[in-house]
């Protein structure tokens, strides 16, 4: 499973999982080819524990912290507990010194071009409701992995 992540498809990621050459099975392809809300829900309580959950982050401080901001939160519960690989691909711009700075840049950089992106894309604009704050993890079972590409990648 992926979340909407502007880095994935800048880097081709998002079109190679639509390019079928690949042996996953994609999840969030189906979850939008689906037009049955219902199924489309079902789809979604799916996706949520996927094995492997591919995304990115608004920030990362110097000293570690990961800052995620969402409007839906669809993507948190993944990144929280759900999924036991998170794969983060994140440009190097998104590293502040401190958590301070991780909030001022979701909120004065990454939120107006996210609310940009949602309206050219027909939505009303996004917001941000939800803000995960992730220090390290606890749990044996899980692997997370946070890939830095020195490049701008996504916001």
């Amino acid at each position: 499973m992926t979340g909407s992540s502007t880095t994935l498809k800048e880097i081709g990621f998002v079109d190679f999982l639509s390019s079928g050459k690949h042996l996953r099975n994609n999840l969030k392809e189906k979850i939008v080819a689906e037009h049955d809300t219902k199924k489309q829900a079902e789809l979604r309580k799916k996706s949520i524990t996927s094995d492997y959950f591919l995304g990115s982050v608004h920030a990362v401080t110097q000293a570690g912290q990961v800052i995620v901001a969402s409007a839906t939160g669809s993507q948190l519960s993944s990144y929280v507990y759900a999924s036991n690989n998170v794969i983060w691909v994140v440009g190097t711009q998104k590293i502040v010194p401190n958590l301070e700075e991780g909030l001022r840049r979701i909120r004065e950089y990454v939120f107006p071009l996210e609310d940009q992106r949602m309206k050219q894309a027909g939505y009303k604009g996004s917001n941000i409701a939800k803000i995960l704050i992730f220090e390290k993890e606890t749990l044996p079972t899980r692997k997370i992995t946070l890939i830095l590409v020195n490049e701008k990648l996504g916001f």
